[in-house]
């Protein structure tokens, strides 16, 4: 379409909005050198601002805690506390008694300031950049009288398409659903953190989109096509007609899928499939059982410490984990113990590193601080009296790591033991495999793990060397490449032969052609977004195992990712039909 900027889908759904552009960038600031008569104006000005910028942060704050919870709040107490700063205020001040203006003192003292933290040896105070980054664009695009310098003024019902390079931990909680209608960033691809978040929030969104924060001013009328990953600035009434109708077709859709809820997604030729959700956040379990999640597949537990000026206490993790598993009643909750570092925020004294993705992450930043570990593995096993909950353990590369983890959660259920609180001692361990190293020794876990869960996302990007968050790599970023396959085929073999359930709780499980050639492979659990759930359901219900079966020993055969995309194509084609296959790739 003329004049769309085209992207890469990231979750569903067509709107049509106003474009809210966020510029979350430390500007450029001239330098202005001011006279000795304006010395105390321009401090009164710098003053002004800061108290401007506090209210702002209070205001933040408070929106915040309506959308994520006091604690994920926290975050904003710890960037009023630096731009309250006694020391800094007083730095800043002094450059401006020698003349400098307002502006270019505070960029100087606080570009200063982030390279000291940044040094640090003492983690605590890396891990203070990003809030210094935040506060040093806060206060600028005040003193610059720069517009648009977050999305908190939005009102429910603005029906905004929020339009910005990235989306940090820091903006992700202001985030109010019942005032951003969809989501449009630079960066990103589909496995991206901002991805992941918009199909959990059920908004449509479209990444990669490279430029659009060039092209795209606050104010202009568009469209986002989350289902084919494109942007169309200011349409025209007759661009805006055509998008309605294929919005209204598309909900129909959708609506005949919802009734499949309560529906069983079993085979075409007798086979019965597991379908769970992947959940972000416990407020989004409710949802899910919904959409007839057959429990959780994946609960991430980032949500607690991304962001967080600290770690959560035990309490609130027993309380958020506890509320998903009751909404379950009875049904499995997967929860992956934390998996911090590379694509998400350092909190807790990460270090800073070169190359965070094969770095001290997951379960090795977990057992090298097991008091931190033990005070989640407690949690989990006190949530536990609640229902079936079950634990995994992410990036595992090696039997060794399982046994220290579960070593500490022998002692976690001694300790509570001990202290007379309530748990259960007999959770079901659980490993990870998404690594090549995982998948190809994924026997040496047999008698040391009840199941194993693939997560697709990072054993494509370990896989085949390609950054999964990286847009301009997204064409190399195949699933389908016969070494992914593969390694997927190997573990699912190893689980059949050892009696262990096998998931997959991937990106891949979500997308009809791979979800398909994971059926092949006998796979027969799958994990998705809730929102997914439907069109999974109705792609199980319309297939054969045997069909799955022989599509997918073609596409293993297949020389090339997109030869095994054709076979795939061909055959799902042929057991559903054109057009339901279309429809279903467009929800998807």
């Amino acid at each position: 379409m003329p004049g769309a900027i085209h992207g890469v889908s990231a979750s569903p759904g067509i709107v049509a909005g106003t474009a809210h552009l966020l510029r979350w960038e430390v500007p450029e600031v001239p330098s202005r050198v001011i006279e000795d008569a304006e010395i105390d104006a321009e401090i009164q000005r710098l003053r002004a601002a800061v108290d401007a910028a506090v209210e702002r942060l209070r205001g933040v704050k408070t929106r915040a805690e309506e959308n994520a919870g006091a604690a994920e709040a926290a975050i904003f107490d710890v960037q009023i506390a630096i731009l309250q700063d006694a020391e800094l205020r007083g730095r800043v001040e002094s450059l401006v008694k020698q003349n400098l203006a307002a502006e270019k003192a505070f960029d100087l003292v606080m570009l200063e300031w982030r390279e000291h933290f940044g040094r640090s040896a003492n983690p605590m105070m890396r891990e203070r950049v990003g809030d210094l980054v935040d506060v040093h664009i806060r206060l600028l695009s005040l003193l610059l009288n720069l517009p648009d310098h977050d999305p908190v003024g939005l009102e429910p019902g603005a029906n905004a398409i929020l339009v910005t390079h990235d989306l940090t931990p820091s903006l992700t909680i202001q985030l109010d659903r019942r005032a951003i209608a969809g989501i449009a960033t630079d960066a990103g691809t589909r496995t991206s953190h901002v991805a992941i978040l918009a199909r959990s929030l059920g908004l449509p969104a479209v990444v990669g989109l490279i430029d659009a924060t060039a092209r795209i001013q606050s104010g202009d009328r568009v469209i986002l096509d989350g289902t084919n990953g494109t942007l169309v600035p200011r349409p025209t009434t007759a661009v805006l007609a055509q998008f309605a109708d294929r919005a209204r077709r598309e909900a129909a859709v959708q609506k005949e899928l919802d009734a499949l809820s309560g529906a069983e997604a079993v085979m075409s030729d007798g086979p019965r499939v597991t379908l769970r959700a992947n959940v972000d956040l416990p407020d989004e379990a409710e949802r899910a059982v919904e959409r007839g999640a057959e429990g959780v597949g994946l609960m991430r537990t980032e949500f607690l410490v991304v962001g967080r000026a600290a770690m959560p206490s035990e309490e609130e993790q027993v309380e958020a984990y506890s509320d998903v598993v009751k909404a379950f009643k009875g049904q499995p909750v997967v929860i992956r113990t934390y998996d911090v570092g590379g694509d998400k925020l350092p909190i807790g004294g990460f270090p800073h590193e070169p190359n965070p993705f094969l770095g001290w992450r997951a379960i090795r930043m977990c057992l090298d601080e097991p008091e931190l570990f033990k005070v989640q593995l407690r949690a989990l096993l006190r949530a536990a009296v609640h229902g079936d909950l079950r634990i995994m353990l992410p990036l595992v590369v090696s039997v060794d790591e399982v046994r220290q983890a579960r070593f500490l959660l022998q002692e976690a259920a001694t300790e509570l033991a001990k202290q007379g609180i309530a748990h259960r001692a007999d959770v079901p361990l659980g490993v990870m495999i998404e690594t090549p190293a995982a998948a190809m020794s994924a026997d040496s876990f047999v008698g040391e793990v009840a199941f194993f869960s693939i997560g697709t996302n990072d054993l494509v990007q370990y896989t085949l060397a390609v950054d999964r968050g990286n847009a301009s790599l997204v064409t190399r970023y195949t699933p389908l490449h016969p070494a992914v396959l593969r390694l997927i085929a190997r573990t699912v073999d190893v689980a059949k032969q050892s009696g262990l359930e096998v998931s997959v709780c991937g990106e891949m499980a979500s997308q009809p052609l791979m979800a398909y050639v994971l059926l092949g492979l006998g796979v027969r659990t799958l994990s998705v977004a809730a929102g997914g759930i439907p069109v999974l359901k109705r792609l199980v219900r319309g297939v054969s195992a045997a069909g799955a079966a022989a599509a997918a020993q073609a596409a293993l055969a297949a020389g090339t990712p997109r030869d095994a995309e054709q076979v795939l194509r061909l055959s799902l084609a042929r057991e559903l039909g054109d057009e339901l296959l279309d429809g279903l790739l467009g929800l998807a």
